[in-house]
């Protein structure tokens, strides 16, 4: 049995912060994730998507943020149980918690965190009755490596900030990009709104709205898409293509967690409002995408915040009856596990006395 101070579900970057901020409490920290490396979504999903709200990094590829996310917590040594889904919760009679994965691996730990995502994603499949042939023949839900399209020719469909950015970003590696969108008003970024406005104006995006894919066209391959616009005087648009990415979004599922008996609303789990971000269950916290509360927003941003204060809380359970003066790394540095010590070099003033 592995056995640890605070027992983290979900290795994305909200649960791999957490790791940083238990070690500055001087707990240890054991990770679980159902994807075979940690990273989450970043690592997963879209390793080469540009991220622009972390703080000291105008933008960061997400795969780079978690490699510098696995960077800052080295000397704390986490444990990982990767490739593996926690699957049960059970409480002992002296507060603590055994969680099982799904190949038996068992997990003792005081405190348990649900970082993180929403467990297990699904994408949402726009309504084209033949779509499933030409999934990974022309079709794909996910952009995982952007080099893959070097000068092809692209079409996104969505009006999300997914669709947006790639859309921009392809413009610099595929030979044609082109984005539909069912409505003229976009969802996304205000910002990326306007660049992908500026950058149909000078030809390097096709941009059609108040539209929809509707048809594919192809013998085994994708060739061609058939756009129809909700304008039925216009007819439909025949465009040869080589990719169709549809990024509606992805749909999640909490899985096995949602059977624990945690507070659920809206497929998120409740927590007590932003105090310590504790769920139902005693000793059972949620941060990151996966919990909601008045006021919640959903970005790695908050969920980094979210594992600072709910790693204060948590130590007083692990630490029952212990004090702790919290201390800024700016004075004291950072200690490892490992030995390391990180802190500012002292500078030496001469007395002016002297």
């Amino acid at each position: 049995m592995i056995k640890t101070d605070i027992l983290i579900i979900g290795a994305g970057p909200t649960g791999l912060f957490t790791v940083f901020e238990a070690g500055l409490l001087k707990m240890k920290a054991h990770l679980i994730d159902a994807l075979p490396m940690p990273g989450g979504q970043c690592s997963e999903i879209y390793p080469k998507k540009p991220i622009y709200d972390i703080p000291a990094y105008p933008e960061i590829l997400a795969g780079d943020l978690v490699d510098r996310l696995m960077e800052q917590i080295r000397p704390f040594e986490p444990g990982f149980t990767l490739g593996e889904r926690a699957e049960a919760l059970e409480k002992l009679e002296d507060g603590s918690f055994i969680v099982t994965t799904n190949l038996g691996t068992k997990h003792h730990a005081p405190v348990v965190v649900i970082a993180g995502g929403l467990g297990s994603f699904e994408p949402r499949k726009p309504l084209i009755s033949n779509i499933d042939q030409y999934e990974n023949n022309g079709v794909v839900y996910i952009i995982k490596d952007p080099e893959q399209y070097r000068n092809k020719k692209v079409v996104i469909a969505g009006g999300g900030d997914s669709a947006l950015d790639w859309a921009i970003y392809l413009t610099e590696v595929a030979s044609e990009v082109t984005l539909v969108h069912r409505r003229n008003e976009f969802r996304g970024a205000l910002d990326s709104v306007e660049k992908a406005a500026e950058l149909a104006k000078k030809g390097k995006i096709k941009l059609f709205t108040q539209a929809e894919v509707k048809n594919l066209y192809g013998e085994n391959q994708l060739t061609a898409v058939g756009i129809a616009f909700t304008d039925p005087s216009k007819e439909e648009f025949y465009l040869e293509t080589d990719h169709f990415i549809p990024l509606f979004g992805l749909s999640p599922k909490l899985g096995p967690i949602g059977e624990w008996g945690l507070e659920i609303e809206k497929n998120a789990i409740k927590v007590n409002n932003s105090y310590d971000y504790q769920t139902n269950i005693k000793g059972v916290y949620a941060i990151g995408d996966v919990n909601t509360y008045h006021g919640k927003l959903k970005l790695i941003l908050s969920g980094f915040h979210e594992a600072a204060v709910m790693c204060q809380s948590a130590y007083q359970i692990v630490n029952p009856g212990k004090r702790y003066m919290m201390k800024y790394t700016t004075v004291g540095g950072v200690t490892g596990f490992d030995g390391s010590k990180k802190e500012a070099k002292k500078e030496v003033i001469q007395s002016i006395l002297a």
